[in-house]
């Protein structure tokens, strides 16, 4: 039991997936935390944008 328990402490393969884990993680929240930060912008161009082209007229009959 002793020697498993050593061998346990000196496994590193669960610490390397746990760095990935929480990098992935940080990853993640940057992505969300940036479209939460342009959302409504883009939004707000987005109906300009709809309204200027709704309010002009083609060259067809």
């Amino acid at each position: 039991m002793i020697k498993f328990i050593k061998n346990f402490k000196k496994d590193e393969d669960g610490a390397v997936t746990v760095d990935w884990v929480v990098l992935t993680a940080a990853v993640v929240g940057l992505g969300v935390a940036g479209v939460t930060t342009v959302k409504s912008g883009v939004s707000q161009l987005a109906n300009t944008i709809s309204t200027d082209v709704g309010g002009t007229t083609t060259g067809t009959p």
